[in-house]
């Protein structure tokens, strides 16, 4: 991909960002090592606190909670990497700002990797963590009736996914789900055309290692079900309002806007917020660029609206 594609506020940050060596075993296990030491040293807003929490069932999970003691709305949030890489920490900035500055209690869970752990290993982590939410409101001072579902990537994916699973489930459901360029469908990784095309950040070749870790034989096929690709849903009514993100010239951006349009044609309240010349989750590859600025704001402002119903 030409470089003049890419915003020219966010050229320098894309051009020097490496391609994760995440299509072999040992590039995986080198990136899943040297990610924790790599990561920047987050400063925490005033009265916040991270807590690393262990459930019944072994599942780690990352608490960021805002100081005081009252109810609050909450947001289980799925961090990305493809299904094969990444941890909570990773999100430690966006985080922690997001409960600062909405009040709100954000828990992450630190699922199993594919392709160690294929489907459904990963979407069942993450509905272990809604689980562990329902379960323990009261002590986490959590309203409820105003839970959100987030992710980025693989991790908006998840979220999507484990929306559909907890819809069709019935009981209580999030009243929100907010997705920054979520990785909803398997088949874009079977269309070659793309690896010519060879996105900034994710690229298709990339994309198919991905899925392939994390559907097996089963990538492409009729057998793929929605809570692994969310993209195969056919039905879209009944679920919560949504808020999707995405830069125009990333690989995910088409399968996003067609998603954001399924879930409009079903009636589905849906913002689709499209980002001219960003690459994939540009906002953390150029966090101080005044478009990361803006369009986190205007994430965030989304999100607090629709807590607030």
């Amino acid at each position: 991909m030409d470089i003049n594609q890419i915003h020219p506020t966010l050229r320098k940050a894309t051009a020097s960002f490496p391609k994760l060596p995440v299509t072999s075993s040992f590039g995986r296990a080198l990136t899943r090592f040297l990610l924790p030491v790599l990561l920047p040293k987050t400063k925490l807003p005033a009265g916040i606190t991270i807590e690393q929490v262990k459930t019944a069932s072994g599942l780690n999970l990352r608490i960021y909670t805002p100081a005081g003691q009252r109810t609050r709305a909450a947001m289980l949030y799925i961090h990305g990497g493809g299904m094969m890489i990444g941890s909570p920490a990773m999100d430690d900035a966006l985080l922690a700002t997001t409960a600062a500055e909405l009040d709100i209690v954000i828990v992450s869970p630190d699922y199993k990797l594919a392709p160690e752990n294929p489907y459904p290993s990963a979407v069942n982590d993450c509905h272990s963590a809604w689980s562990w939410i329902r379960g323990n409101l009261s002590t986490m001072g959590i309203d409820g009736n105003r839970i959100a579902i987030g992710g980025e990537s693989a991790g908006g994916g998840l979220a999507a996914g484990l929306v559909l699973r907890i819809h069709d489930e019935g009981g209580p459901q999030p009243i929100a789900q907010w997705l920054f360029c979520p990785m909803l469908d398997d088949r874009t990784a079977l269309d070659r055309s793309l690896d010519e095309v060879d996105h900034f950040v994710w690229n298709n070749k990339m994309n198919l290692v991905g899925w392939s870790s994390y559907l097996g034989k089963a990538i492409g096929t009729d057998q793929v079900p929605a809570y692994a690709a969310p993209a195969r849903r056919t039905n879209f009514s009944g679920l919560p309002k949504t808020w999707i993100g995405v830069g125009d010239v990333e690989l995910f951006f088409d399968e996003d806007k067609a998603y954001a349009n399924k879930l409009s044609a079903a009636g589905v309240a849906c913002k689709l917020d499209v980002v001219s010349g960003a690459p994939h989750a540009f906002e953390g590859l150029a966090p101080d660029s005044e478009l990361a600025k803006e369009y986190l704001s205007r994430a965030k402002s989304w999100l607090k609206g629709a807590l607030a119903s």
